[in-house]
């Protein structure tokens, strides 16, 4: 049998450590924390006398599960769930996954452990049937990423329609060669993107060169490299749907540095209208989320889930608005 001194000689650290972390004892770091969850883990050790006095005891944490801090749409989205949360009396958790399916689990087992009252998922690398597991130790929401299969509360933007009005407004500026970027394929919330994508393509009766779709792009530099492959192609599109401004900032930043005008010769249009936008030169178009509206609404939830109340598998799902700048709007093309 496992014991508490397996456990703190697996994690390099005294007995009366890991007994203060498993008890749930202020003012032990973040990271001794992590070391015995990892060796209780490792080992298989469930302190069941403590989780049973943990188990109707509330920390007051919620966890935010989010890709990418670093992201301005995830940061902007964590510090407006942290507001909304001090309101209700809750402490928010950010934990970065990096888009991980190994530490995603582990951040999963500050649920397991009584670590936290509820966690938040943003996004999700690990299939549904492993993530469920952790239903049984305490509730979770999605909050923007959205899951088929999932049985727990969902909190999202329509994205088919923002990827839908998106392309519909460069088709309308005359556009017949699209490119699109996105930051992954596995993503439901990049595939509903695609799904407006395309419909809006058949709307118009066009067909989608597949020379001009571009995966994995999340940052500035990501756009650079996207612009600088377009430069290059004998019969380059003439507009690029992008997933985030990030991506768009880094498409201009590359157009201007070889002497490429947008929109004249190339439109560009973003996602997620972050201040970035406003910034560039030409201003970006781009589809706004509003983050603070969502990140009240996952929190509410959220608080409810703790509590107790609400519908398990509710869907709560919100429009999108296009935000028409510069970086689309050329006075050479033809004008919505």
């Amino acid at each position: 049998m496992v014991t508490i001194d397996d456990v703190a000689k697996r994690a390099g650290l005294s007995k009366s450590t890991v007994s203060r972390v498993i008890n749930d004892y202020p003012h032990v770091s973040i990271k001794k924390k992590e070391k015995v969850f990892e060796a209780m883990k490792e080992l298989g050790y469930v302190p069941n006398s403590s989780a049973r006095s943990l188990r109707n005891k509330k920390t007051q944490m919620i966890a935010v599960l989010v890709p990418r801090i670093m992201n301005p749409f995830f940061g902007q989205l964590a510090e407006s769930m942290e507001i909304q949360a001090a309101k209700h009396g809750y402490q928010l958790l950010i934990c970065q996954t990096m888009y991980s399916k190994e530490t995603e689990l582990k951040h999963l087992e500050l649920l397991k452990m009584r670590q936290v009252d509820g966690m938040i998922l943003t996004s999700i690398e690990n299939e549904w049937d492993v993530v469920k597991e952790y239903l049984s130790y305490g509730p979770m929401i999605l909050c923007n990423e959205f899951e088929e299969e999932a049985t727990i509360p969902t909190v999202k933007f329509d994205q088919i329609h923002g990827g839908y009005v998106a392309t519909k407004h460069l088709i309308r500026q005359g556009h017949k060669k699209i490119a699109y970027c996105t930051g992954g394929q596995k993503s439901n919330v990049g595939q509903h993107r695609r799904r407006g994508f395309n419909l809006a393509l058949q709307e118009y009766h066009l067909s989608f060169d597949e020379r001009y779709g571009f995966y994995d792009a999340f940052s500035i530099e990501d756009g650079i490299r996207i612009f600088k492959h377009i430069h290059q192609m004998p019969d380059p599109p003439t507009a690029v749907f992008t997933g985030s401004d990030e991506v768009a900032a880094g498409i201009i930043t590359g157009a201007k540095e070889y002497g490429v005008s947008v929109p004249e010769a190339l439109a560009v249009i973003g996602f997620d209208n972050q201040v970035i936008t406003k910034l560039m030169d030409p201003k970006i178009s781009t589809v706004e989320q509003p983050i603070p509206f969502l990140a009240k609404r996952a929190v509410e939830v959220m608080v409810d889930r703790i509590s107790h109340k609400g519908n398990d598998q509710e869907v709560y799902e919100y429009p999108l608005e296009l935000i028409i700048r510069e970086s689309t709007v050329s006075p050479i093309r033809a004008v919505e």
